[in-house]
């Protein structure tokens, strides 16, 4: 193919998925990641996942560093001819968001500033940006499509806002510039081979790294915070989608905005969500993973978390129309490939 992407944060979990999948569509790739949340062992499990492609004579660079360097970033957008930007890197956990505001729109808003003024200053002019359902708030309409209001509720989902309103003018500042807000709902799972996965440094922010780790006995239980939200069963539902399938979005998002796909290529700014269309309680997510994994999850109920939303559903139909894409893994597949990257990995790689 012949087209160089650059991927920041290509270390982390949605990352490393999305760098094998560009791998395998025949990019070449550059991964950017200062190992904060990450782990350098990711890139040579990626490259053993990668052999086939590797070995038709694709490249794949990294670099450590921060995406706040922008000398560090003008010097590898120097030496290397970048088609496109997939921009993971940031710090994502809404709890610790209320604790380090500072950290989080420092390196967030900051980061991702810093990226497109290198951008632009080497005319590469197609970015893909990690965002987050979180932009929504509290949605008044459930399942939410993209035109719904945005109204974050906590300093993360602030953070990724500003990051599409700053990139939303970048895009109409400059007529070459073009831009995809990708807003993920909640991204589970594991590659089926077990050798990539979700592994945080410290104590997992997301539900499915505690839930394998307690069922591991890493942990002695889980707790699930609120059963009194107004839901079924009282803990708060959300979409939860199979990081595979939502790695295949951002490779067919980049290809459309490349025109390397049959279908019309995406406007110079589009919004996108990526989600099942499905609400799946805490609950619900619990039960389904004791029962496709015979194992035991102990859990309580703590209080809810400040910045918490009770029920985030995506429609997905404008990712369908736009790209062909849609989401073919359910939450079994979900489970059993989390539970299988627990097995073989554990806490740490």
């Amino acid at each position: 193919m012949d087209q160089t992407v650059l991927v920041t944060g290509g270390a982390g979990f949605i990352g490393s998925h999305t760098v094998l999948e560009l791998l395998q569509a025949g990019f070449d790739v550059i991964v950017l990641d200062n190992f904060l949340n990450s782990d350098p062992s990711v890139l040579a499990r990626i490259k053993r996942l990668a052999q086939e492609p590797l070995s038709l004579g694709l490249s794949f660079k990294h670099f450590e560093m921060d995406v706040r360097d922008e000398a560090g970033l003008i010097e590898v957008f120097k030496a290397h001819r970048i088609a496109g930007v997939i921009h993971f890197a940031g710090l994502k956990a809404v709890a610790e968001s209320f604790e380090q505001p500072l950290a989080y729109w420092d390196t967030n808003v900051g980061g991702t500033m810093a990226l497109a003024r290198v951008m632009k200053r080497f005319d590469v002019n197609h970015l893909v940006f990690s965002s987050s359902a979180l932009v929504y708030g509290l949605p008044k309409l459930i399942p939410i499509q993209e035109n719904s209001e945005l109204d974050a509720v906590n300093p993360y989902g602030r953070t990724k806002l500003i990051c599409e309103k700053f990139l939303t003018d970048v895009c109409f500042a400059d007529s070459r510039f073009n831009v995809a807000l990708l807003r993920y709902f909640n991204p589970v799972g594991a590659h089926s081979s077990g050798l990539l996965g979700e592994s945080p440094n410290g104590i997992p922010n997301n539900l499915m790294p505690l839930v394998c780790q307690v069922a591991s006995g890493e942990r002695a239980q889980l707790s699930i915070f609120g059963d009194d939200y107004d839901t079924a069963d009282g803990t708060c539902i959300r979409d939860y989608i199979h990081v595979m399938d939502l790695a295949q979005g951002h490779v067919l998002t980049l290809k459309s905005m490349l025109g390397l796909l049959s279908l019309p290529a995406l406007s110079r700014l589009s919004v996108l969500n990526f989600g099942t269309g499905q609400g799946v309680s805490v609950k619900e997510l619990v039960d389904c993973f004791e029962a496709v994994n015979r194992v035991k999850v102990p859990h309580s109920i703590a209080p809810r978390r400040d910045g918490d939303v009770p029920i985030l559903v995506a429609n997905p139909n404008k990712a369908f129309e736009s790209l062909g894409w849609k989401a073919n893994r359910n939450l079994i597949s979900m489970c059993q490939d989390a539970w299988r990257w627990q097995q073989q990995n554990g806490l740490h790689l």
